[in-house]
């Protein structure tokens, strides 16, 4: 069974989704911006780092799935905002222009170790800072990347989508099906995808 470095719960709603069964085991790994790292490069670099954490704990004959979502515009990081004010400042300056989304991915196990990136465009409206603050104060973007939900009320501020739509929810499974299928991990029927969080 493969085992999901993620407390996501979006992640693991796409995984039962397309009827993966996975388990769930938490990451210890701090989300930091490294000096000079861009968006692309963290997105990755967090991803294999948090299937690397998992697979030391649960051993090394699991596939183990690490996955990290970043927000760039103009090679600047925006991550979780740490508060309201901070959502309302990143949804500002997304608006009315076009961002990326990068989705690292890495399948970590048996000796082995896949990863890759995948970029989606997001095209943002022009919002206004009372539009921010209302939206900010519903608590919703407190802990998505960039300060918004596609699968929530933020998507009334979406006007296009260039690449895969889940990359936006965190995890770009049109990339990740092939890579887990050469691995033996195959979707079973639609309502197959079971998730066990295993302790944190």
């Amino acid at each position: 069974m493969l085992v999901l470095a993620s407390d996501s719960p979006r992640r693991r709603q796409i995984l039962s989704a397309v009827g993966l069964a996975f388990e769930v085991v938490p990451p210890r790994v701090e989300e930091v911006v490294l000096s000079g790292e861009g968006p692309s490069v963290m997105a990755s670099r967090l991803a294999r780092q948090k299937a690397r954490d998992v697979a030391a704990r649960v051993g090394g004959d699991r596939w183990v799935l690490g996955c990290d979502t970043v927000v760039g515009i103009e090679d600047r990081v925006l991550g979780k905002p740490t508060d309201e004010a901070e959502a309302t400042e990143m949804l500002l300056l997304l608006s009315g222009r076009t961002h990326e989304v990068y989705s690292g991915y890495a399948v970590v196990g048996f000796g082995e170790e896949h990863a890759g990136v995948e970029e989606t465009r997001v095209t943002i409206r022009s919002i206004t800072p009372d539009e921010a603050a209302a939206y900010s104060a519903t608590g919703e973007p407190l802990d998505k990347a960039g300060a918004y939900a596609i699968q929530g009320r933020g998507i009334v501020f979406i006007t296009s989508v260039e690449g895969s739509h889940s990359n936006v929810m965190g995890l770009p499974i049109e990339a990740l099906l092939p890579v887990l299928a050469a691995r033996g991990i195959t979707p079973g029927g639609l309502d197959d995808g079971k998730a066990a969080v295993i302790g944190p």
